[in-house]
């Protein structure tokens, strides 16, 4: 998760993630305005060998999907971190984000 602005964070999948995923088709997210639990599915991911759900990581609202998705699903694959983001989501309670792993911590668990 990235920090946008105030509660709304850019949510996507980890590089490990789409490493392991392979080449990404197609995106889809069916719950845009819809609140939603941490662990709840927010939609599907489609690689060339399999379909993968897509787990929320903290509670939310969420706002938006990455409109180059649609167009452009690889960025999943090419700028995880950037341009390949998958959904805005505005956060319930912001300590939950203060709970998640950062990028080091999540490195050393996967390796």
């Amino acid at each position: 998760m990235k920090q946008e602005e105030g509660n709304t964070f850019l949510v996507g999948i980890t590089e490990y993630a789409q490493k392991e995923l392979g080449d990404i088709v197609y995106v889809e997210v069916e719950t845009i305005g819809k609140s939603m639990q941490a662990g709840e599915v927010f939609g599907t991911v489609e690689a060339v060998k399999t379909v993968s759900d897509l787990f929320l990581p903290v509670t939310g609202v969420i706002a938006e999907l990455n409109p180059a998705l649609a167009n452009a699903p690889d960025l999943v694959n090419t700028d995880p971190y950037g341009k390949g983001w998958m959904i805005k989501l505005t956060v319930k309670d912001p300590a939950e984000v203060a709970k998640l792993l950062d990028a080091a911590a999540y490195e050393s668990l996967v390796g």
